[in-house]
């Protein structure tokens, strides 16, 4: 900090005197026509001297971003010539705009990213991949000032002997032309002589030029990677999807509804595992599992004859039952009648543009891959000797096992431990790392925590299952806590550690479709992979795994592959809400203040306590919190968590305020019913607002209102 406020001081002094001694009178077209008797003769007489002293004016001109480079680019042809002075102008100016490059780099790009990282971050990936380019272009045009571009490139992650290479290639064009015209420097009588439309015109063309080979390198590379695959005449589809989950019906519906030919390939069900393994069933335990819950606690509402018994059999058919309701929204008809062409069978990717199935070859123009993810199962030995359970399969259940053990303390874990142990389990919960819902906030984590222990969960966090033994009908899960090997006998055991993508079995191995360390399919911003007409959308692609992020990522996967010659989206992953239905449920948005310090992104927190919120006291779910991750001194919010009762639904005020680029001020500013859960995110807001009062004014409207009743005394001051 102490040397970015010398170097500040300095630039400023240095600036400040060019302005306070007027030298930039030495810089104007007058001043140099009347010197360049006198400056031709010194430099016959002293050469040497005279480049250096001139190259070292323009390295200072031009590093401190001073008015004047024009003037002296003329004065360099006047004086040295066309060669010798296209020479000296190319390096100087080059070497000034890496210097004025490095000093803003140096004493502003760390407050930038501090503030603006997250926002920066998309804008800095294109820059890595492209930034010469982009670099190259705005060199090329006069238009761009170039004293504004050292600076906005010191602002990204550029390399700097990059910025410097493009620089003096982009500008040598610009140079010659400028020092070409200072040789007939008698002839000019204005700087706008130099820069005539046309000529304006033909930067601006020669402008566009690396955009314009960046479109062939483009299309060389395409016609590499599809050199092996004969392109079709002709194509019986404009898009083929592969898989109905989220992403895949998503995609379907976009492409019929703007009457593209699309053919849908589902190999199960309709619906993927949200409907029928995943977030439907789960929501439907829960429910069962709140219910019992309820009766558990009844006396808490004067209610003392309460009660009620599991019949789990009941209970699973229930569950059945909600994913048969739901499952005509998913239906093969119903797509039909939308115009989408549903194959039930095994597709293959045989090419980028065919696609087999049930024996017939689909020719098609695009390919979206959406085939999702498994439950992934860690390779526990003796693992394999018990019928392990996964969110795929654990529907088949029709008997409540007594004793529970749940791998995992993710969210699909969570919220599947603490709806057993409500059914009438004993659950034990075990979680390799220091504690569960690992991805949320340590003080989130210890409400679900605390929580899942008054509810009699044995959670069992810093606990590695490390073997599986079988001793005739008894199962037991060896695990390592520390030093020491514990063994938890269960009847069933659920595995949810995580989900692994789909990715082999249908093509992507044969035409080497690269896939990330996740496991996840390898694609750019546009959602394409090696092969620019095949997409992939959802879990398979990541890099989230939430039902409702598979929906967004669809629209442009294919929206780009319709009519991305004309125009490209990148994928917006900006504002991602989810949430986790235990109870408290945990919703999120944006940033929380774990990965705020992980990326370095200055912020203030606020929180509102929900225990003090008046319809949670009524509903006895007084417990929880809101918290908002703000731009310091501002109500822009960088990110919001809340725990507590109906989280997913009061999540949804923020995710539009963040959406739209609203403050804390304008949530405090909108009327909330009385008495809703919905206030919290209100009363949030008015602790951010008391947080940041403006304390000078209030001393002044405080004499004021002292003035306005003849108040005097130093008390009312």
């Amino acid at each position: 900090m102490k040397n970015k406020k010398i170097v500040l001081i300095v630039v400023a002094i240095l600036v400040a005197a060019f302005f306070i001694f007027d030298l930039g009178r030495f810089l104007s077209l007058d001043y140099l026509k009347s010197q360049q008797a006198a400056l031709d003769s010194l430099y016959s007489s002293r050469p040497f001297l005279v480049i250096a002293s001139f190259f070292a004016i323009y390295v200072a001109a031009t590093s401190l971003s001073l008015p004047g480079a024009a003037i002296l680019t003329l004065g360099a042809g006047a004086i040295f010539g066309l060669f010798t002075g296209t020479l000296i102008v190319s390096f100087a100016s080059s070497i000034g705009a890496t210097i004025a490059f490095l000093v803003s780099r140096f004493l502003l790009r760390d407050s930038i990213e501090s503030k603006f990282g997250d926002k920066l971050k998309t804008f800095n990936d294109n820059i890595d991949k492209d930034g010469a380019f982009y670099l190259f272009t705005v060199r090329l045009v006069p238009v761009f000032p170039f004293f504004l571009v050292n600076l906005v490139m010191g602002l990204t992650k550029i390399k700097t002997g990059v910025f410097y290479i493009v620089s003096q290639l982009g500008m040598l064009a610009g140079t010659i032309v400028f020092v070409n015209a200072g040789t007939q420097l008698a002839k000019i009588d204005s700087l706008s002589g130099i820069l005539s439309p046309k000529l304006i015109l033909s930067f601006a063309l020669l402008g566009i030029f690396p955009l314009i080979a960046k479109k062939v390198v483009d299309y060389f590379k395409a016609k590499k990677v599809y050199a092996d695959f004969p392109k079709p005449e002709t194509f019986d589809r404009d898009i083929v999807v592969l898989g109905a989950g989220s992403g895949g019906l998503v995609s379907a519906y976009i492409a019929a509804a703007v009457k593209a030919k699309v053919s849908l390939i589902e190999r199960h069900k309709m619906g993927g595992d949200c409907l029928n393994t995943g977030c439907v069933p789960s929501k439907a335990l829960i429910r069962s599992a709140k219910l019992m819950d309820n009766i558990k606690h009844s006396s808490h509402y004067g209610v003392e004859t309460a009660s009620g018994e599991i019949d789990f059999s009941k209970t699973m058919h229930r569950v059945h039952e909600v994913v048969r309701k739901i499952e005509p929204h998913d239906s093969v008809e119903r797509y039909t009648k939308l115009g989408v062409d549903v194959i039930t069978g095994d597709g293959k990717i045989t090419s980028p543009w065919t696609v087999e199935v049930n024996g017939q070859t689909l020719t098609t123009r695009n390919i979206i891959v959406a085939t999702g993810a498994r439950p992934f199962v860690p390779p526990i030995p003796g693992l394999d000797k018990v019928n392990y359970l996964t969110s795929d399969n654990l529907w088949d259940l029709t008997s409540l096992p007594k004793r529970l053990v749940v791998l995992g303390g993710g969210p699909i874990g969570s919220e599947l431990t603490q709806a057993f142990k409500r059914l009438g389990s004993d659950v034990w919960q075990v979680e390799m790392v220091d504690r569960i819902m690992n991805r949320e906030d340590p003080e989130i984590s210890e409400i679900i925590q605390q929580k899942f222990i008054e509810d009699g969960i044995n959670v069992m966090v810093n606990t590695k299952a490390v073997g599986v033994e079988v001793n005739g009908d008894e199962k037991i899960l060896l695990c390592e806590q520390g030093d020491e090997t514990i063994g938890l006998p269960f009847d069933e055991i659920i595995i949810a550690v995580g989900r692994s993508p789909r990715t082999t079995g249908f093509g992507l191995e044969e035409l080497e479709i690269g896939t990330r360390q996740n496991g996840t399919i390898e694609t750019n911003e546009f959602l394409q992979t090696r092969f620019p007409n095949i997409y992939a959308v959802g879990d398979v692609a990541g890099p989230y795994q939430f039902t409702h992020t598979a929906s967004h990522q669809a629209w442009y996967a294919s929206v780009n592959s319709l009519f991305g010659t004309f125009k490209k989206f990148r994928a917006d992953y900006r504002v991602i809400p989810w949430a986790t239905f235990t109870d408290p449920e945990v919703a999120r948005v944006g940033l929380n203040e774990t990965e705020a310090k992980e990326k370095n992104v200055a912020f203030d927190v606020t929180t509102y306590g929900i225990d003090d919120l008046d319809r949670a006291i009524a509903d006895g779910t007084a417990h929880g919190l809101v918290k908002v991750l703000t731009v310091p001194g501002k109500d822009k919010i960088l990110g919001v968590t809340i725990a507590g009762a109906n989280a997913g639904e009061l999540i949804a005020e923020y995710v539009l305020a963040m959406k739209h680029g609203l403050g804390l001020n304008k949530i405090l500013g909108t009327i909330h019913i009385y008495p809703t859960m919905a206030e919290a995110n209100k009363y949030a807001a008015g602790n951010w607002k008391r947080a940041n009062q403006p304390e000078t004014l209030l001393k002044w409207v405080k004499r004021y209102h002292a003035w306005r009743r003849g108040d005097k005394s130093q008390d009312a001051s």
